[in-house]
């Protein structure tokens, strides 16, 4: 876990001070942040660019099944759809992870046992994050037994939005130690938190508590990852190194789908963050049909033929 400096472990002494911190952080022009997002959204990208856009797209994916209705069979399908995303074409590049369920993580890490792409599972009660910590450590030990190699959590959206920042704080620090060598990725569920003050507050909060990724959402709500809002998280992460030395990542997730979308986001992350983020290690998709559309673009774009949805398979 990373060691705190002086500033962090003064603002985390009490709620009072975590309070004054995040309170002090710059607010947020969301007129501003809305027209620079969408201006760099604009931006025109070449073929060969884009190209190699999709191909950095398709890695960076965490390729996911979260439903009741998961089965065994349907975590080993989606695994060898992140091993082998075009069976037709050995030269498209694996996705970054697959991301299951802690009781479907035994069964993911067995299809991918040794192939380099990662398993992430979903923890903490998600997606709504209302049990308490004992249930919560437990369900990332789960995970982190079974073999996975990330954890994404969510944070207590009630106890955040009611100023318990202390306990949010807390959790996160707790889950972190809980998930022991596997990474953590924090989720925010940046649509209900209601103001984008709240989620820069949120990406501190995160960062300073020990999250390995700070992540935009569980895909289970009306609203998810925005370019504003994800806008918003790059900068933070941006700052965060500039101030402290340390790297987070950035996965923005839900609402992705189509190759456009994920090129706007990438023009995001090198226009913000910097280049240093172009890398799956640093910046992740939550998605699933993304990466069917990524495929079939790509596949145009070798072909000059646009073959439709016939030639993906359906997750």
């Amino acid at each position: 876990m990373p060691t705190l400096t002086h500033e962090f472990v003064d603002a985390t002494a009490s709620d009072s001070t975590l309070r004054r911190f995040l309170h002090g952080l710059p607010g947020v022009d969301a007129v501003g942040l809305e027209a620079r997002a969408a201006s760099l959204g604009t931006r025109s990208i070449k073929t060969t660019a884009k190209a190699y856009a999709i191909d950095l797209a398709i890695s960076m994916i965490d390729l996911t099944t979260l439903e009741g209705a998961d089965t065994p069979g349907k975590v080993r399908a989606l695994a060898a759809k992140a091993l082998r995303p075009d069976p037709t074409d050995r030269t498209a590049p694996t996705t970054a992870a697959l991301c299951v369920y802690p009781d479907m993580a035994a069964t993911a890490v067995a299809a991918l046992a040794g192939s380099g792409v990662k398993v992430a599972s979903v923890a903490t009660a998600f997606p709504a994050g209302r049990a308490s910590l004992s249930v919560k450590l437990a369900d990332t030990r789960d995970a982190v037994d079974a073999g996975a190699d990330e954890i994404d959590m969510v944070i207590d959206r009630g106890a955040f939005l009611a100023g318990h920042y202390l306990k949010v704080y807390e959790e996160i620090r707790a889950v972190k130690e809980a998930a022991g060598a596997a990474r953590l990725k924090v989720i925010f569920e940046t649509g209900e938190l209601s103001t984008y003050d709240n989620i820069r507050r949120a990406s501190w909060l995160g960062m300073i508590a020990g999250a390995d990724f700070i992540k935009t959402s569980t895909g289970k709500v009306g609203v998810n990852a925005t370019p504003a809002n994800t806008l918003l998280m790059l900068e933070a992460v941006r700052d965060f190194r500039e101030r402290t030395g340390v790297q987070i990542g950035v996965k923005p997730a839900g609402g992705i789908r189509t190759s456009k979308d994920a090129i706007k986001f990438l023009v995001l992350v090198n226009e913000t963050a910097g280049e240093d983020w172009l890398d799956n290690h640093w910046f992740r998709f939550g998605a699933s049909s993304l990466l069917n559309d990524l495929l079939m673009q790509r596949q145009k774009l070798s072909t000059g033929r646009y073959s439709g949805p016939d030639y993906v398979t359906v997750d």
